[in-house]
């Protein structure tokens, strides 16, 4: 009786230090980073500290603001942009001088008229282009008038499809006095289209600001 009691004792005893050297085998293969060789437990290699930062002593640098730069382009009333157009002689290729709401000289070409002709939504919230009506198609254009080119706009209107000219809209360069002038920035109650001057509030960007050396007067 007393021997199997002593098995029982030696037995768990030795269960007992085999769990112990097992376990404490585990916790440190873990702490190792699951290797025998326990690179963890390197010392860390000497390393350079990190230097007190000395405070600045000299003063700061007073920095200009730059001068603000005019704008690339002129703002002017697009009625008024048309106008020094035509009376600068109305051509495609040259350019012509107006001045901008902000009293500058400013440099323009027909390219920077043409959209105020050709695109829509433009006079007023919701509104055609003149191109849109007064189209190449003669036939069904009204007044005969095509405002979708150049050629078309110095051709002018109440023409026959084989008439290269028809009656003069630019007023012989007379802008006031065109009638161009009359159905942009006068009310034509029984004209559709032009129940309303269009010209009222209409501002656009266009052209390029001149230099007081290179502006020179417009004829």
């Amino acid at each position: 009786m007393n021997d199997d009691v002593r098995k029982y004792i030696y037995g768990a005893l030795t269960v007992f230090l085999v769990g112990l050297l097992a376990w404490v085998g585990i916790v440190f293969v873990n702490a190792c980073g699951m290797s025998l060789t326990c690179n963890r437990g390197s010392a860390l290699p000497e390393t350079t500290p990190i230097p007190t930062l000395i405070p600045a002593t000299l003063p700061a640098m007073e920095v200009e603001a730059a001068p603000a730069s005019a704008s690339d382009e002129c703002h002017v009333a697009g009625v008024d942009l048309i106008g020094a157009w035509v009376e600068a002689g109305a051509s495609d290729t040259e350019a012509f001088q107006f001045e901008d709401v902000n009293g500058q000289t400013c440099e323009a070409v027909f390219e920077d008229v043409e959209p105020l002709f050709v695109n829509a939504n433009l006079w007023y919230s919701g509104s055609l282009s003149c191109a849109s009506c007064h189209s190449v198609d003669l036939a069904v254009s009204p007044a005969q008038l095509d405002m979708s080119s150049y050629e078309g706009i110095l051709a002018g209107s109440r023409r026959a499809d084989d008439a290269p000219q028809g009656t003069d809209i630019l007023g012989g360069g007379n802008w006031q006095s065109s009638l161009l002038y009359q159905f942009i920035a006068e009310t034509k109650a029984d004209v559709p289209g032009h129940d309303a001057a269009l010209s009222s509030g209409l501002m656009v960007y266009a052209g390029t600001p001149l230099s007081d050396v290179n502006a020179t007067p417009t004829p």
